[in-house]
């Protein structure tokens, strides 16, 4: 984005309309780091459970409301994605999942 220009180009006219719309013009480097930091987190919020061990996810079906858990190497795993808004959660044991009320994925 480059520098605005104005039809009244005084001193007066640069100082008013300078100072406008520089939040909105930020440089790109502050946008792409910006984006970066985003998408850093939502990776972070995907992967970072199973980083420590807690890899099953507990998912709650929008059919009929059951919660299921899904384990590492299950067919529907890679697919599953948890919403912690609705409830769903991560699990670091299949005991623990149980222990919540959650059975296991049939597939």
């Amino acid at each position: 984005m480059g520098k605005r220009r104005y039809y009244a180009d005084n001193e007066y006219n640069r100082r008013r309309y300078g100072r406008r719309h520089r939040s909105r013009d930020a440089p790109l480097w502050q946008k792409i780091a910006a984006f970066g930091a985003v998408v850093a987190g939502l990776l972070a919020f995907e992967l970072g459970p199973r980083a420590v061990g807690c890899g099953i996810k507990g998912n709650i079906s929008y059919n009929t409301g059951e919660r299921i858990y899904h384990v590492p190497g299950q067919e529907h795993y890679s697919e599953t994605r948890i919403s912690l808004s609705k409830g769903e959660r991560w699990f670091c044991s299949e005991d623990a999942a149980r222990a919540a009320g959650w059975r296991k994925a049939m597939r």
